[in-house]
């Protein structure tokens, strides 16, 4: 099946936004999942199935980029994954059960306060920052 151009061009978009996102180590799914379901009307559920299997090679690039750098905490990874497999298999499950409507609006909800966060966060010098200034 040949794909509109104006589609394969809202798809190379989405990839490479979501990508510039995923390197900086925010997530690309902040762009993906809301534009798959604005621009394509894929669920919800959909949307997250496909940025989980978009996270994997994307993830594996930015953990080469940023290890090369020394960004990364070797000390903190094991409580952090550990936790992190139990709560991705738990999300999983409760995202089955949710439905799509529910589940949209719950991850708007929780982009939105991120923003409002981040957006109020006081500036914390890292340890990085004080070496450098």
């Amino acid at each position: 099946m040949v794909a509109d151009p104006m589609e394969i061009l809202i798809y190379i978009i989405i990839g490479l936004l979501s990508g510039v996102v995923s390197g900086m180590g925010i997530g690309g799914g902040t762009i993906l999942i809301p534009a798959l379901s604005i621009f394509f009307g894929i669920n919800q559920q959909t949307a997250q199935q496909i940025n989980l299997m978009y996270f994997v090679p994307t993830a594996i690039v930015a953990l080469i980029t940023h290890s090369k750098q020394g960004n990364i905490e070797k000390d903190q990874l094991k409580p952090i994954i550990a936790y992190g497999l139990i709560g991705a298999a738990a999300g999983s499950y409760v995202a089955l059960w949710m439905s799509s409507d529910i589940l949209r609006k719950s991850f708007g909800f929780f982009l939105f306060a991120m923003g409002v966060y981040e957006f109020f966060r006081k500036e914390e010098k890292t340890e990085r920052s004080r070496q450098n200034g």
